[in-house]
């Protein structure tokens, strides 16, 4: 989420509109009325639907766009499902105690780093996200990737890179360095169009020296994108953190997309980021609408169907038996505790982390406390004890 006013915020406050008049006018306290702006925390005791109804009603009187109001209401959801996070416990990085090991048997942690290919997880919903970003390196597009942090996004684009050097794929992936990259100068250094051209030539023409005005350097660009793809080469931007990024970075995308050899388009483009990605790719965004047209997004969702088969797959890594490990009660404790509580709407909006790195730090954790007592196996008590 962005830094100071929310989206709603600056709404009421662009068109001169009083908060607490607002209030007044929907019959609830300037308390409750600040909740909703800037939390997205509806008051318990009233119908939220009923209630967000009548302030967009409110605020369509107030002369202010569909469109306008769309954008608010999406940034003012997101705003919500933080708060709700903020009440649901994540862990700090676990470690599996050397005592631990000994006492389960276990030669190695089994939810350490993903060190190959074969201890990626593919359940459905993640093979259909990792041939889609396959087939875009491969053959273009535009994919933009959307998941919580630990939900799995960096495993996948390392198997990406990892996938297309096994394969033999005549792919550049440029990838451009994000170490500091803000959306504004004043939090970071926001990652320009001019940065990503250094490192495109970097990736595919490293010898040659970049030309020092803008429209050389970007006619030289397109030339040695061109000889790369008449030689077989396809080449495939890759952006993590993108949620980082600054819209008018977002919108010089589409430059980059519009590259061509007559019918042959030279440059695919993959954005990895977090949900706040989603938001700036909104179709109630008008500000990037021509990127948005063009880019397809996938969200990893939490695995809450396909938690069991995520255990037994990362112990089965190390060779053990996540069955006789881990009682099947602790998994249903395990994805309660990162799900929180769902909403009075109705909508089933509840928030999960069921990600992978949160399920791998609590049940580290619970192992260690079960190991800590001498229990046999990891219960649910020990999951809601952590």
């Amino acid at each position: 989420m962005t830094k100071g006013r929310n989206k709603l915020q600056e709404l009421l406050a662009e068109h001169g509109i009083s908060q607490n008049g607002m209030g007044r006018d929907l019959g609830i306290s300037k308390a409750a009325m600040s909740g909703i702006v800037k939390h997205g925390r509806w008051p318990k005791r009233s119908d939220k639907a009923e209630l967000e109804g009548m302030l967009k009603h409110l605020l369509r009187e107030a002369g202010i766009s569909e469109g306008e109001i769309r954008a608010a209401f999406s940034r003012q959801k997101a705003a919500a499902v933080v708060a709700k996070e903020e009440d649901i416990m994540l862990l700090r990085r676990q470690g599996l105690f050397p005592k631990t090991k000994q006492h389960f048997g276990l030669p190695a942690d089994p939810f350490g780093e993903v060190r190959d290919r074969e201890d990626v997880f593919l359940s459905p919903e993640i093979r259909y996200v990792r041939e889609s970003l396959y087939h875009t390196a491969r053959h273009g597009g535009f994919l933009a990737v959307i998941g919580e942090s630990g939900s799995g996004k960096s495993t996948l684009r390392r198997d990406l890179m990892d996938r297309i050097t096994r394969d033999g794929q005549d792919v550049h992936v440029i990838e451009p360095y994000v170490l500091a990259m803000e959306e504004s100068e004043k939090d970071g250094k926001p990652l320009k169009a001019l940065h990503i051209a250094e490192a495109i030539m970097a990736t595919v023409a490293p010898s040659e020296p970049i030309k020092s005005s803008p429209e050389a350097r970007f006619r030289q660009l397109h030339r040695v994108l061109r000889d790369s793809s008449r030689t077989g080469w396809s080449h495939c931007l890759v952006i993590e953190e993108a949620h980082c990024l600054a819209i008018s970075t977002l919108k010089h995308l589409k430059r980059f997309l519009e590259l061509e050899d007559g019918f042959k388009k030279l440059m695919s483009v993959v954005l990895l980021g977090q949900p706040e990605l989603e938001y700036k790719l909104s179709e109630s965004n008008h500000v990037v609408r021509e990127v948005v047209q063009r880019c397809e997004c996938v969200k990893l969702r939490p695995m809450n169907g396909s938690l069991p088969d995520y255990v037994r797959h990362r112990f089965a890594r190390v060779g053990a038996d996540a069955d006789a490990i881990i009682q099947p009660e602790a998994l249903d404790a395990l994805r309660e505790k990162l799900t929180g509580p769902a909403s009075r709407s109705g909508a089933g909006d509840s928030v999960s982390l069921v990600y992978p790195l949160a399920v791998g730090n609590l049940i580290t954790a619970a192992m260690n406390l079960a190991a800590d007592i001498g229990a046999p196996t990891v219960s649910a008590d020990n999951i809601l004890s952590v």
